[in-house]
C-alpha cells in the first residue's frame, strides 16, 4: 500500500490529498494498493503519506527496481536470463574461467531539488523573517508585556532596498549580508531567551531554528573569511540536506540536488548511488562491476564510461579482470598527437576567421 501509493501519486504528478481522492474513487487503484474489495471510504489519511514515504528507504527502492527490471529481462528471453535466486557468485580469482560479456555503460548527474535559487542575502532574510514568527508565537504564549523589538520594517525596507539593485556591486552585496547578519543575530538571541523563560516551540519549529543557527553560524563565517564555499552549506530552510552540486555544464555551472550514479545494463538502467553531498563518481567503478558479475556470471567485455572514471585503480582493476575501457589512452600514441595538433590547427583557424 505505501509503494502503491506513491507509485500513483508520482505517475498522476498530483498532491497527496489528491493521491487519497483518487484512490478512493478508483476500484483499479484500490486493487492496485493491494485492497481486497472495493470500498468508497479513504484506506488512509493524506497525512500518513508522510509516513509511507520515511518507511521507503532507497535499499527497499533499489530491491525493488531489481525485481522489475529481472522481470523485463526474462519476458525479453527467459533461455538466457537468470532469475533472482540464481545468481552466480564468483570471486576475483575464478574470472579467467569465465569469458567477458556485454557493455556497462556509468555516468553520473545530479537529480535538481525543487528550491528557489538561492543567494545569501535571500536566506538570511528569509531566516529573518521565519525567526520573526517564532519571536510572535512564543511572546504570544507568555502573554504578558511588551513583544521584544524584531526592527522588521527597517530590516524589510533595506532588503527591498537591495533586491530592486539589478547588478549590485561586491560592495553593496556585503553590506546587505552584514545587515541581515545583525538582524538574524538579534533575533537568534532573543528567541533563546525567551526559551530560557520556559517558553517553548513545536518540533518543526524546533528543527527549523537549528537550521537557522547552523546558516547564520555558516554565513557570519564566510563574510568574516571573504569566502564562498563551506562544508555542508544551506542552501535552503525547508530542505536544509540540499547540497550545491558543482557540474560544470555551460548553462549551470551549480546545480542544487542529489548526486547520482547510473549504471545502464541491456537497455536498463539502475541507480548505483545517490548522495545529496557532492562526490567522486569514479569511486563507484568497482562496485558497479562486481554488481554486474554477480547478476551476469560473469564480467562485462567493455566499459563506456567518461575520462574521470579512468583512474590508476580502476584501470588496474580493468586490466586485471581483461576489460575494455574506452577512453582517449586507448589510441595509439602517434594517433593521439596527430589528432591533438589537428584540434589545436583547427582552433588556430577559427581564431583567425573571428
Amino acid at each position: 500500500m505505501a509503494l502503491g501509493s506513491h507509485i500513483i501519486k508520482e505517475k498522476f504528478a498530483i498532491s497527496d490529498e489528491e493521491t487519497v481522492e483518487h484512490i478512493k474513487e478508483s476500484p483499479y487503484l484500490q486493487w492496485f494498493i493491494g485492497l481486497p474489495e472495493f470500498t468508497d471510504k479513504a484506506p488512509f489519511d493524506a497525512s500518513t503519506m508522510t509516513w509511507f514515504r520515511k518507511r521507503l528507504t532507497k535499499e527497499m527502492l533499489a530491491e525493488v527496481n531489481s525485481y522489475i527490471i529481472n522481470d523485463g529481462k526474462k519476458s525479453k528471453d527467459d533461455d538466457n536470463q537468470r532469475g533472482p535466486g540464481q545468481k552466480s557468485r564468483c570471486n576475483d580469482e575464478e574470472n579467467t574461467a569465465i569469458e567477458n560479456k556485454g557493455t556497462l555503460i556509468l555516468d553520473a548527474t545530479c537529480a535538481p531539488a525543487d528550491i528557489k535559487f538561492p543567494t545569501d542575502v535571500s536566506l538570511l532574510n528569509e531566516a529573518r523573517e521565519k525567526l520573526e514568527n517564532m519571536v510572535k508565537s512564543l511572546h504570544q504564549q507568555s502573554g504578558q508585556g511588551k513583544k521584544p523589538r524584531t526592527y522588521k520594517k527597517r530590516a524589510r525596507r533595506n532588503y527591498l532596498r537591495f533586491a530592486r539593485s539589478k547588478r549590485p556591486t561586491i560592495k553593496k552585496i556585503r553590506k546587505a549580508i552584514k545587515q541581515q547578519l545583525g538582524y538574524v543575530s538579534r533575533n537568534i538571541k532573543t528567541v533563546g531567551r525567551l526559551l530560557e523563560e520556559g517558553l517553548h516551540l513545536s518540533e518543526k519549529e524546533e528543527s527549523l531554528f537549528s537550521t537557522i543557527k547552523t546558516l547564520y553560524r555558516q554565513q557570519e563565517e564566510m563574510y568574516r573569511d571573504r569566502k564562498h564555499q563551506i562544508e555542508n552549506r544551506i542552501v535552503s530552510l525547508s530542505q536544509p540536506w540540499v547540497r550545491p552540486i558543482v557540474r560544470g555544464k555551460t548553462n549551470a555551472a551549480v546545480e542544487f540536488g542529489a548526486k547520482v550514479s547510473i549504471s545502464m545494463v541491456d537497455g536498463y538502467a539502475q541507480i548505483e548511488k545517490l548522495d545529496w553531498n557532492a562526490y567522486n563518481e569514479s569511486t563507484t567503478l568497482i562496485e558497479s562491476v562486481v554488481r554486474y558479475r554477480e547478476d551476469k556470471g560473469c564480467y562485462p567485455a567493455r566499459i563506456l564510461a567518461d575520462k574521470i572514471y579512468r583512474t590508476r585503480d580502476n584501470l588496474s582493476y580493468c586490466s586485471r579482470n581483461q576489460i575494455n575501457m574506452n577512453g582517449p589512452e586507448d589510441l595509439p600514441k602517434s594517433r593521439r598527437s596527430t589528432e591533438n595538433s589537428v584540434c589545436r590547427k583547427n582552433l588556430k583557424q577559427a581564431k583567425e576567421t573571428l
